[in-house]
C-alpha cells in the first residue's frame, strides 16, 4: 500500500482508471483465495495478485484523498490565485508556532465571494498585541488575495512548499486583525473543543508560579503543544538528542495505558465487564490523541495501544510487529500523505529497531541487580533506537548528537514520573485545589531537566553537524541494518551475502555521489536581501564571489545547507569581479556605480546588483543581452521598473526574489 501511495504522487492515472484497476484485481484476488484455499498450499499467484491489489489500494487512497481532485475545491476556482482581493469566509481548523511578523492558521475555505468552496489554506495575520488570537473552530470574513506558497528561493533550502502540499495547503493569504471579522466563536467539532480545553487548562496553570519555557514544556508533554516553546529551549532539546521527549509519543501513551488498566480494573469483575473496560480505555486513549492535536507520532500511539488493550484484555497472545502494521496501515486508510510526515517515519523506524534489536541487545548482558539492569535497558534502548532513526535522521538533518545515550538514560527513566506528576498538576489545577509548592517544585523539576538538556547541548565537541546523507545512502544503510540483523538471527552463508552485498551497494552509493560531486560544474547568483552571492561549483569545492563581510558568510545557512546537500568539501571565498566567463557566454556585473563599457564583446547574460542608476533601455540597445538578472541585493521600486522595461523590449528578466536563484549548468550549457 506504501508503494501506491508513492506511485500515485509519480503517476498521473485517473481515479477513475485507478479504481477500475482495483475493482478488476479484487475479483482476481477472491477468485484465486477460492482456488487456493481447499489446497492448504502456498501460491504464488494468490501472493502477486495479493501485492498489486494491495499497491492498487494505495494509488486509490492518495487520489481519493488528493483534494486538488474534488469538485468543490477551490483551486478549480478560476480566479482564485487572482491578485484582487475577494471576500473570503474561512473556519480556523488549526494554531501554527508564529513567526516573527505574523500569527499563523491553517484555515478551511468556505466561500470566495458568493461561490462555495473547499479545501485548506495558510492565514497569516500581522502580529498586533491589541488583538487576541483566534481560535479553533472561529469562523471569519477577510477580504485578502490567495497567494501562491514559494518554492525554495535557494537551491538546498527546506521545501516548504512541499512540505504544506503533503498536508494539503496549497495557497495562503494574508491580512491584519483589523480587516478580520469574527462570523462565529461557537465550537462544533472535536478539534474545537480540545483546543478549548487546552487554552482552559493553559489560563489555570498561568495562576501558577511556572516560569514560561517551565509551562512551553509542560504544553509539549502533556498537550501535545509545542507552538510556545522558545528556539533556544528547542535547540537544546534537538542538540543533545532528546527532542522526542518534546513530542507526545508511544512513551506517554503506553504509561496512560498502564494507568488505565489499573484504573478500570474493577470495571472487569462485572457482566461483560471485559468489554466495557476495553471501550472505557480505549475512549480516554484517543480523547487524549485528541487533545493533544492527533499528531503523526500519538495517532500511531494511540492506534498501536488501542490494539494492545484489546489483547491483553482478551489475554492473547501479540505480535507487536503486526500491531505496529495494523496501526500504520489504518493511519495511512484515513491520512495516506503522513507517510511524507518526518515525525510519522522516525516514529515507526524508531519503535520497530526497538521491537526486533532490543531483545538481542539486552541478551548480551542481563544485570542482576535492578538498578544496573533499569539503566542498562534504558541505554540498550536509545541504542536500538537509533538503529531504526540514524540514517533518516542524517538524510533530514544531517546531524548527530553524540551525547544522546546519556540524555536518555538520565532523563528517560524518570519520565514516567514526570508525566505522573504532570498530570496530578493538571487535575489539581482544573480542580482549583492545587497547592503552590507543589506546582513550585514540579515547575523546579521541569527545570532542572531544561538545564540539563542545556548542558549536554553546549557539549559542542560531541555534536556531529553538517554531514552529507542522500536517499541512496539511507536506503542502503538499512539494507546493511537488516542485513545485521538477519546474520545474527541465523548465521548462514546466504545471509551473510546479503549482508555483503549490501556493504558493496552502500560504497558504491558513496562512490557515485563522490563522482557526481566531483563533476557538477554549477553556476549560480544565490538570492540574499541586500547582498550579492555569486557561486562557483566545481571539483567538490565552492567558490563564493560575494559583498558581505567574510566572517559573517561563515555562518550564511544558505550556503551551509548547499554544500551539505550537495557534498561539498570545502568553501573558497573571492571578491565579485566585473566580468565573468561561462563557457562560451559573457556576464556582465554592473553595480551601484553604473558604470560599462560599450566595446566590441557582447555579453550575453547581464547581472544587476547594488541598485545601479543606469537607463536600461539604452543599455539593451547597446549590448544586446539574452538575459538581465537582478538579485536582492536591488531596491524593488528598480527592479519593478527594470522588469517593465524588459518587457516592453522583450527581453527576459530574472528576479531572484520571484523566480529563486538563477542556476546553470556549465556541463550542459
Amino acid at each position: 500500500m506504501v508503494l501506491g501511495i508513492l506511485l500515485a504522487q509519480v503517476t498521473d492515472i485517473s481515479l477513475t482508471g485507478s479504481v477500475i484497476i482495483t475493482v478488476i484485481l479484487i475479483v482476481f484476488l477472491s477468485i484465486a483465495y477460492v482456488l487456493s484455499k481447499p489446497l492448504f498450499t502456498r501460491n504464488i499467484w494468490f501472493g502477486t495478485i495479493a501485492f498489486l491489489t494491495m499497491v492498487s489500494l494505495g494509488v486509490n487512497i492518495e487520489k481519493l484523498h488528493d483534494q486538488k481532485l474534488h469538485k468543490n475545491h477551490y483551486t478549480a476556482y478560476s480566479n482564485h490565485l487572482n491578485e484582487t482581493p475577494s471576500l473570503i469566509k474561512l473556519k480556523v481548523s488549526n494554531l501554527l508556532k508564529s513567526n516573527t511578523y505574523n500569527d499563523r492558521y491553517v484555515v478551511k475555505l468556505l466561500k470566495i465571494d458568493s461561490i462555495s468552496v473547499n479545501g485548506l489554506a495558510l492565514l497569516n495575520l500581522k502580529k498586533d498585541s491589541l488583538s487576541s488570537a483566534f481560535e479553533v473552530d472561529d469562523i471569519l470574513f477577510v477580504k485578502t488575495s490567495l497567494l501562491p506558497i514559494k518554492s525554495p528561493i535557494n537551491p538546498g533550502q527546506f521545501n516548504y512548499k512541499s512540505f504544506l502540499e503533503n498536508k494539503y495547503i496549497y495557497s495562503q493569504m494574508y491580512g491584519t486583525y483589523q480587516e478580520t471579522y469574527i462570523v462565529s466563536k461557537e465550537k462544533h467539532t472535536l478539534f474545537g473543543y480540545a483546543n478549548a480545553l487546552r487554552a482552559h487548562i493553559n489560563q489555570e496553570l498561568k495562576k501558577y508560579p511556572f516560569k514560561p519555557n517551565e509551562r512551553a514544556i509542560i504544553n509539549a508533554l502533556l498537550l501535545g503543544q509545542r507552538n510556545d516553546i522558545s528556539k533556544e529551549i528547542y535547540e537544546d532539546y534537538k542538540n543533545s538528542g532528546a527532542v522526542h521527549i518534546l513530542a507526545v509519543s508511544g512513551l506517554h501513551v503506553g504509561i496512560i495505558l498502564l494507568f488505565l488498566n489499573m484504573l478500570f480494573k474493577p470495571v472487569g469483575l462485572l457482566k461483560h465487564g471485559r468489554v466495557y473496560k476495553i471501550i472505557l480505555i480505549i475512549l480516554c486513549l484517543w480523547g487524549f490523541a485528541v487533545i493533544t492535536g492527533l499528531s503523526a507520532s500519538v495517532t500511531r500511539a494511540a492506534l498501536m495501544f488501542s490494539l494492545v488493550a484489546i489483547s491483553l484484555n482478551y489475554k492473547r497472545p501479540t505480535n507487536t510487529l503486526n500491531i505496529l502494521a495494523c496501526s500504520a496501515f489504518i493511519i495511512l486508510l484515513f491520512k495516506p500523505n503522513i507517510l511524507f510526515d518526518v515525525g510519522f517515519q522516525l516514529s515507526y523506524l524508531a519503535v520497530i529497531a526497538i521491537v526486533t534489536i532490543y531483545p538481542l541487545l539486552y541478551s548480551f548482558w542481563q544485570p542482576k541487580y535492578w538498578v544496573v539492569d533499569k539503566l542498562w535497558q534504558a541505554f540498550i534502548v536509545s541504542i536500538a533506537a537509533q538503529f531504526g532513526v540514524l540514517p533518516i535522521s542524517l538524510y533530514y538533518f544531517h546531524q548527530i548528537p553524540g551525547l544522546f545515550f546519556l540524555s536518555n538514560v538520565i532523563v528517560i527513566p524518570f519520565l514516567g514520573v514526570i508525566l505522573a506528576y504532570g498530570i496530578a498538576v493538571i487535575v489539581l489545577a482544573l480542580c482549583n485545589i492545587l497547592p503552590n509548592f507543589v506546582a513550585l517544585f514540579y515547575g523546579k523539576i521541569i527545570g532542572w531537566m531544561n538545564q540539563f538538556f542545556r548542558w549536554i547541548s553546549q557539549q559542542e565537541a560531541f555534536l556531529f553537524k553538517d554531514i552529507a546523507f542522500n536517499l541512496l545512502q539511507v536506503l542502503t544503510s538499512y539494507a546493511i541494518i537488516v542485513s545485521i540483523y538477519h546474520v545474527y538471527k541465523h548465521k548462514d552463508y546466504k545471509n551473510l551475502r546479503m549482508l555483503l552485498v549490501a556493504i558493496i551497494l552502500f560504497q558504491s552509493a558513496s562512490l557515485y555521489t563522490k563522482y557526481q560531486t566531483k563533476t557538477d560544474s554549477i553556476w549560480m547568483v544565490f538570492h540574499k536581501s541586500q547582498s550579492s552571492i555569486l557561486g562557483f561549483q566545481e571539483n567538490g569545492i565552492l567558490q563564493v564571489h560575494h559583498s558581505l563581510d567574510s566572517t559573517k558568510l561563515l555562518n550564511e545557512t544558505m550556503l551551509v545547507n548547499y554544500a551539505t546537500k550537495h557534498h561539498i568539501s570545502e568553501i573558497k571565498q573571492e571578491d565579485i569581479l566585473p566580468l565573468y566567463r561561462l563557457n562560451n557566454k559573457l556576464l556582465l556585473i554592473i553595480d551601484s556605480l553604473g558604470v560599462y563599457q560599450v566595446s566590441s564583446f557582447k555579453p550575453e547574460l547581464v547581472l544587476l546588483r547594488d541598485s545601479p542608476k543606469i537607463n536600461l533601455v539604452r543599455l539593451i540597445d547597446s549590448l544586446s543581452p539574452k538575459l538581465i538578472i537582478a538579485d536582492g541585493s536591488n531596491y524593488k521600486s528598480y527592479v519593478m521598473r527594470w522588469e517593465a522595461t524588459c518587457k516592453n523590449k522583450k527581453v527576459p528578466f530574472h528576479h531572484t526574489y520571484k523566480k529563486g536563484a538563477f542556476v546553470v549548468n556549465l556541463k550542459g550549457d
